[in-house]
């Protein structure tokens, strides 16, 4: 919780800064990075550009700190439960999907990948950024939870962190390209909680290959057997 304070404080001591953030964050999405002037910056944030200038040294600086700011928000995930019953092994892990899959699907989160993907290229460490707090931290907490389910003896040996890689890539990675690109729609509340449910692993180490939304939406091809 201490990051999210961290956030915080830096919003209340420098009010300005976080207003300027704001308004270029809106900004980029609306009107894309180059379609976007400083001066449209300053006039959303109802700032002068001197002032602007005072806080930033230019508009790249205003996208990087942009995306890093959402980054570390993204980074504040719950603390996961060491389980002790396969039911509470189950609950925990379809809360965990549930909320990777809503709270990434956010239309904001998904402006800042795309903006993150559109100056890949320039500023990699933006992209690695965002990463790190989104996906990068989503796994840790996954396979933290899953190497103590190991230990409870509730699922099969395996290497936690490539189990964690696997049912986040079949709960999420497929939809996300969706989102992305704009041709699959943001699942509800209910919809990201069966594709959540649809992914838990046995004892055995098996899952359902493929998340609801696939089957059920037929946006996805299915694999063909044998």
């Amino acid at each position: 919780m201490r990051q999210k304070s961290v956030i915080r404080d830096a919003a209340v001591e420098n009010p300005m800064h976080a207003r300027i953030l704001g308004a270029a964050f809106k900004a980029f999405v609306e009107d894309g990075y180059a379609g976007t002037s400083t001066l449209d910056i300053a006039t959303r944030a109802k700032v002068s550009k001197r002032d602007l200038y005072a806080n930033f040294g230019s508009k790249h600086e205003m996208l990087v700190a942009c995306i890093k700011s959402r980054a570390e928000r993204m980074r504040l995930l719950p603390d996961l439960p060491a389980p002790r019953t396969r039911q509470m092994l189950a609950a925990t892990l379809t809360a965990f999907a549930t909320n990777v899959v809503h709270e990434t699907s956010d239309p904001g989160v998904l402006a800042t990948f795309r903006l993150a993907i559109a100056e890949a290229h320039r500023s990699p460490e933006i992209a690695e950024a965002l990463d790190s707090a989104g996906r990068g931290a989503a796994r840790a907490a996954l396979a933290g939870l899953l190497a103590n389910a190991q230990s409870a003896g509730l699922i099969a040996a395996g290497n936690p962190t490539e189990m964690a890689m696997q049912y986040l890539g079949l709960v999420w990675e497929g939809l996300q390209v969706g989102l992305l690109l704009g041709v699959a729609k943001r699942p509800g509340p209910g919809e990201a909680r069966e594709d959540a449910v649809g992914q838990y692993p046995g004892r055995g180490g098996g899952r359902h290959p493929h998340p609801p939304w696939r089957r059920r939406r037929g946006r996805y091809p299915r694999r063909r057997s044998g």
